[in-house]
């Protein structure tokens, strides 16, 4: 049983089903993506967990119990529509936000200091947040969210604007907190980052689960048949193979899943004869990006490898 249960969760839009009957599990010490396209449900899904938004049916459950004001006070939210009060200084924000959970006190604005300095923002502690950047703003917003030490952080795109230092030293601090036994639940449509960081992923499709469970479980599972490979030249052959079955070529590596796993040995003699050079090659290995795709399909596909769009 998880710490946090999401069953059958419902939510309609002026007759446009925006979430339909959504289920997951998030377990303990977890982190938990939830992914998609932009439009997805993802947002609408966290704001109901997060009771911005009633279900139109279905429930969130914590420890078995139905989730209120006790699991929101212990739980950190970033919101997708970030809000701060733009004439207020950054120091006084983050504490701002860390009384309206209740924390106040030296130990509090030390903490507050520590992550401007972690976050390369303690000359700026006396500025007002509308002087900041859109990616120091987030930076301030983050730590807002977790000043007050909770035990539930939900993350709505937290690698949106952010450059990528700051992308990784928000990775490094996620990672952190789970080292610590915090539960994390955030939503990305960057499969890139789904797959580094995640133990657990939900994959939201036009409002409706299309495939959950653990990340490793899953990519063992649609790996079969399937070779990567990193390489230089014209792979382009390969689509005309009889034993090929499915190519997904980023440019400079390409998943190719084979008829037979027999055909293994036929792709790399069949590379090599075209003279392709190979940098690494592997069976039964696949990334997260190539599953969404056979499952979701090609056409306007927003999710990015390596911070680029490959929609």
């Amino acid at each position: 049983m998880g710490v946090l249960e999401v069953k059958n969760l419902r939510k309609n839009f002026d007759g446009v089903k925006a979430v339909d009957d959504v289920s997951f599990i998030v377990p303990e010490g977890a982190i938990y993506g939830l992914i998609g396209r932009n439009g997805a449900g993802k947002t609408t899904i966290l704001r109901m967990i997060m009771n911005v938004f009633m279900p139109d049916s279905g429930e969130v459950l914590f420890n078995g119990d139905p989730a209120g004001e006790q699991f929101r006070e212990r739980t950190g939210y970033l919101p997708e529509e970030r809000g701060m009060y733009k004439k207020l200084k950054v120091l006084e924000t983050i504490l701002f936000f860390a009384e309206l959970k209740g924390k106040t006190g030296k130990a509090v604005e030390n903490e507050a200091i520590r992550f401007l300095k972690e976050f390369d923002l303690y000359d700026r502690r006396n500025s007002k947040i509308q002087e900041l950047s859109k990616g120091n703003q987030q930076k301030i917003q983050f730590i807002s969210t977790i000043i007050h030490d909770p035990d539930f952080i939900i993350l709505d795109e937290p690698f949106s604007g952010l450059d990528p230092i700051n992308t990784n030293l928000l990775k490094n601090i996620i990672l952190e907190m789970k080292r610590r036994g915090k539960v994390i639940i955030f939503s990305t449509h960057l499969m890139e980052f789904a797959e580094k960081m995640c133990d657990h992923i939900t994959l939201i499709e036009k409002g409706k689960v299309i495939l959950s469970g653990n990340l490793s479980e899953i990519k063992t599972r649609f790996a079969l048949r399937n070779i990567t490979v990193a390489y230089d030249g014209d792979v382009s052959f390969l689509k005309n193979e009889p034993y090929v079955e499915h190519v997904e070529d980023f440019g400079k590596s390409i998943g190719i899943k084979v008829t037979d796993n027999k055909y293994v040995q036929d792709v790399l003699k069949s590379l090599l004869a075209h003279d392709v050079t190979i940098h690494s090659f592997m069976s039964n290995e696949i990334t997260l990006h190539e599953i969404f795709v056979s499952l979701c399909g090609k056409d306007d596909v927003e999710v990015e490898i390596g911070g680029k769009s490959n929609g």
